[in-house]
């Protein structure tokens, strides 16, 4: 597969900048191979699931990873000794005081250079110093941080000084503000880790969360902290040759056996967003069977991949050439998912993190 199969034409209008309100009332496109697409809103999914099927989010919260701040000292500053300004979106954690981050201006930084995050005012107090050592440098900017504190400490941290990280697409149109940090966030969000929304849960509501409980849905969480990784282009022309950035995932004992009685019985597992899917397929063997998981996946969904666990996926719309657009191709079949996409543009839906969603139903051929 070429990355070009994946190509296709976006008008920057349909980029959306802000969520609808209410969240539950986005358009919801409903895709079933083989069938004609309906136009419904995300307020309409109980009528498109039966009771005893699954549900599955991802709870993992979105932590200010987008951190500001100088490279400091003379033999790492400019050439007058002043400090330059550098930029670090965290990425994943690799310990209690270190965080994995892709690093802008990256080339300049050398293993060993101190960097003071914050602002000039915050660094002239002493307890309010958020300063890291560079550990280790990799290619593409990533570095590993070491921060002088470390476990809640380097959290709160993180909290004071940080920015929500908005998405490439969104953060070059408009500044991240206060109102980012509920609308970047699922109404469920409960382990903090991300770097990044898993976005098809941003749609949820409390009251929709209800609705879906009296039609007899049940309700299952796990935890994927979605890195910085997810918003890398993809650069090799052969589809094989790119390698996904591994993440953190968590399921519970608990929730597989729950998952797996609902196979039993006949429900439908219906992933929320491409980050649960990921997730539960890593979790999943040959045999259909859930098994609790707790480890890094860096699984990579291309057509001709053989799901082993989700039934039914809710995602947003995704980017041209995206690893994101490989895995609904694969899950809904490429032409059902191009001729969605066609529609989507040409009906204005809104694309990307704050934008509408689609259901998609697997493609059994």
């Amino acid at each position: 597969m070429r990355l070009s199969d994946f190509d296709f034409d976006l008008p920057e209008d349909h980029i959306a900048l802000r969520p609808a309100e209410p969240r539950d009332a986005a358009r919801l496109l409903v895709v079933r191979p083989g069938e004609e697409l309906a136009d419904h809103i995300v307020r309409e999914l109980p009528d498109f699931l039966r009771p005893g099927d699954a549900l599955v989010f991802n709870d993992t919260r979105v932590i200010p990873a987008r951190l500001s701040g100088l490279r400091e000292g003379r033999t790492t500053g400019g050439a007058d000794g002043t400090p330059v300004a550098v930029e670090a979106t965290l990425h994943r954690r690799v310990s209690p005081s270190r965080w994995s981050a892709f690093m802008r201006p990256g080339k300049r930084l050398k293993v060993g250079d101190r960097v003071a995050f914050g602002s000039r005012e915050d660094r002239a107090c002493e307890g309010d110093r958020l300063d890291a050592t560079v550990a280790e440098k990799h290619d593409g900017g990533e570095v590993v941080l070491a921060f002088d504190v470390s476990g809640p400490d380097l959290d709160v941290g993180i909290a004071r000084h940080g920015d929500m990280p908005l998405p490439p697409y969104i953060a070059a149109k408009r500044g991240e503000d206060e109102r980012d940090r509920a609308d970047y966030q699922t109404v469920y969000a409960r382990e903090d880790g991300s770097v990044a929304a898993p976005t098809a849960g941003l749609h949820f509501t409390p009251q929709l969360l209800e609705a879906l409980k009296a039609k007899g849905v049940s309700l299952h969480f796990v935890t994927l902290h979605v890195g910085a990784g997810t918003f890398l282009p993809v650069k090799t022309d052969d589809v094989s040759e790119h390698k996904m950035h591994a993440e953190f995932g968590e399921v519970t004992a608990d929730v597989a056996n729950a998952l797996n009685t609902v196979r039993a019985a006949g429900g439908r597992i219906v992933c929320v967003g491409t980050t649960s899917l990921r997730l539960l397929e890593s979790a999943t063997g040959e045999d259909g069977i859930v098994r609790p998981f707790a480890d890094e996946t860096a699984i990579f969904i291309t057509p001709g991949y053989r799901f082993r666990a989700a039934d039914v996926l809710m995602t947003n719309f995704h980017l041209p050439k995206s690893t994101l657009f490989m895995l609904v191709s694969a899950f809904a079949g490429s032409a059902t998912m191009r001729a969605a996409y066609e529609h989507a543009i040409s009906t204005g839906y809104r694309f990307y993190s704050y934008g509408d969603g689609s259901l998609l139903f697997r493609n059994e051929t």
